[in-house]
């Protein structure tokens, strides 16, 4: 029951990661593809259906994690306050400025909350990016499984590190780059004309930057944490994981499909991660002897079987709407009005 719920949690932030990741992609681009005032609506139009929707995963994903892994749960809202305090301001900052945007027909207020929508949009995917490769290189816990993180220390990745360190801050990078690649390409598809061909040219070229820096934070990952690479000799189906990152950034460079290439990169990506740490939750960074595991911060096998009872009603009527969603706004922005 404790894999189950690992591999369930694990599905839902990848789905959370390609679905907001468009959006939040898309963010970040605007203001670099688009030239006019109808532009720049053209790609809040593309996301306008989707985006507060996609971040229901985030929230679902947290639910899930407080009923199946309290421990890891408790653990890490204290250890990681500052950050996800961070986030929660980006994310309201981000909504407040996709929703006020067009109140006041002011030469200042337009530029004013495309620029809080990018800057936000763009934070977002650096500290999401951060927070994984915090999981990734550990944290110091203690005897109590606890843990507190300051900002940065000396942006060295050690026993006692920062938030920010020159790894996480290169996953932070690789996120934020990858996103791009992923909104830009968003944008390209839903719509046309110069914008569409501004976006996609500019995904291309990003395309390589992603490539180089995946290449440079996996090298980084297992120099730093060598015994994740020993889970794919132990288990060697989890070599089609990392497959389907390669695959999916081909696509992207060929230009065959490339926004299912971006979205199969993004979940070969965070699956890689979550099948090397398993069955690891959050490895200690001091004494692996203090790692949360799926076992010592699982809920009790009794409150997870009544979880998932409740968990699959959920989980189908949230998939089937978002199918609907995705169905009934298909195709190019001036198709789907």
């Amino acid at each position: 029951m404790e894999a189950l719920w690992f591999w369930l949690l694990a599905a839902m932030l990848t789905v959370y990661v390609v679905l907001d990741g468009f959006d939040l992609g898309a963010g970040i681009v605007h203001l670099l593809i688009a030239k006019t005032e109808d532009e720049r609506k053209a790609v809040l139009a593309s996301i306008g259906p989707f985006w507060d929707g996609n971040e229901v995963w985030l929230i679902a994903a947290g639910g899930t994690l407080f009923l199946a892994f309290p421990t890891l749960y408790a653990a890490s809202f204290m250890g990681f306050y500052l950050p996800l305090t961070i986030v929660l301001w980006l994310l309201m900052f981000r909504g407040l400025s996709i929703e006020l945007r067009n109140h006041a027909p002011s030469p200042m207020w337009l530029p004013l909350w495309d620029v809080c929508f990018a800057v936000s949009s763009g934070l977002l995917a650096v500290f999401l990016g951060a927070a994984l490769g915090n999981v990734i290189r550990g944290v110091p816990l203690d005897s109590q499984q606890e843990f507190f993180l300051p900002l940065w220390t000396d942006f060295s990745p050690g026993k006692e590190p920062g938030i920010l360190d020159w790894y996480t801050i290169a996953v932070g990078a690789t996120a934020f780059f990858a996103l791009l690649m992923h909104g830009a390409l968003w944008v390209a598809a839903k719509t046309g004309g110069a914008l569409s061909k501004r976006a996609g040219e500019l995904a291309r070229r990003v395309a390589m930057g992603v490539a180089v820096l995946t290449m440079v934070i996996t090298a980084a990952t297992f120099w730093l944490r060598p015994e994740l690479w020993r889970r794919f000799p132990e288990a060697p189906w989890g070599f089609v994981l990392p497959a389907v990152a390669v695959a999916g950034l081909c696509m992207v460079l060929a230009g065959k499909w490339p926004f299912a290439g971006s979205s199969a990169y993004l979940v070969g990506m965070m699956s890689s991660a979550a099948f090397s740490l398993f069955p690891v939750v959050l490895p200690s960074s001091t004494d692996a002897s203090l790692n949360l595991t799926i076992y010592n911060s699982a809920a009790g096998a009794y409150g997870q079987s009544v979880a998932l009872w409740w968990w699959i009603p959920g989980i189908l009527l949230t998939a089937g709407y978002f199918t609907m969603l995705f169905w009934r706004f298909r195709g190019k922005l001036d198709e789907s009005r």
